[in-house]
């Protein structure tokens, strides 16, 4: 069995590539799989807001054959989770107000995991204002917290880790206009001590090294690989 969460508490800079199922052909697999075996990414995620019946766990399947990496479920809703994945992110949307995305869903969710053998990392999910509305905005009817309220943003990630929650995300959401801020990152790192997951807005090293520096542990990039697989090339081993 894979030790996910050890990995990412190791204190090694990791890289996460995230796979939307409704995005991706699963007969692009092959060449996408190669070129990200090719690269410097630690981690497969899958998921995204809104992924059709049975879609997540087909393309997890394909994506294993093809791949030594650990594959982690970013799931939106219960209808992503398969056991054919290594590890489940159980994200509580702690930035938002909504109590199905804060415990509603997870209790839907017991059913399903309590058969697997999937490592469930409980994480502190924060959305993060990024210059657009997001699809988490819009399926979880939340707002994200103010990307200049950082004292709020550290609040929040303190009381994830006071509820005894293992990982916080820091999210600018798909597609976002600006990642999120290395103040925050270094701000949320410094107070929670906790294994700091930062995603969304990350386009070009510059940012992904900028990310690394103020203190994340683990940087998901998708939407920029979606846009342009040279990306790839500038993250080879």
């Amino acid at each position: 069995m894979r030790h996910v969460y050890q990995n990412i508490q190791n204190n090694t800079k990791q890289l996460a590539v995230l796979i939307d199922p409704d995005k991706f052909l699963v007969e692009n697999t092959v060449g996408f799989i190669e070129k990200v075996n090719q690269s410097i990414a630690t981690h497969i995620f899958v998921g995204g807001s809104i992924v059709d019946l049975d879609v997540t766990d087909i393309l997890v399947e394909e994506i294993k054959k093809h791949t030594q990496l650990p594959i982690v479920l970013f799931p939106g809703d219960v209808t992503q989770i398969t056991e054919k994945a290594d590890a489940i992110l159980f994200l509580s949307l702690i930035s938002g107000r909504n109590p199905e995305y804060l415990i509603g869903k997870h209790v839907e969710a017991v059913s399903k995991l309590r058969n697997t053998t999937l490592e469930v990392i409980s994480t502190g999910y924060i959305l993060i204002e990024s210059g657009k509305e997001t699809a988490v905005q819009q399926v979880t009817e939340t707002l994200p917290l103010e990307r200049s309220n950082i004292q709020k943003i550290v609040d929040t990630a303190k009381a994830a880790q006071l509820l005894g929650m293992k990982l916080i995300y820091l999210e600018a959401g798909s597609g976002a206009r600006f990642p999120v801020l290395g103040t925050v990152i270094s701000k949320v790192k410094q107070e929670t001590e906790l294994p700091l997951i930062v995603g969304g807005g990350i386009r070009n090293l510059d940012q992904l090294e900028n990310a690394y520096a103020s203190g994340a542990d683990l940087v998901v990039i998708g939407t920029a690989f979606e846009e342009d697989e040279l990306f790839f090339e500038a993250l080879k081993k």
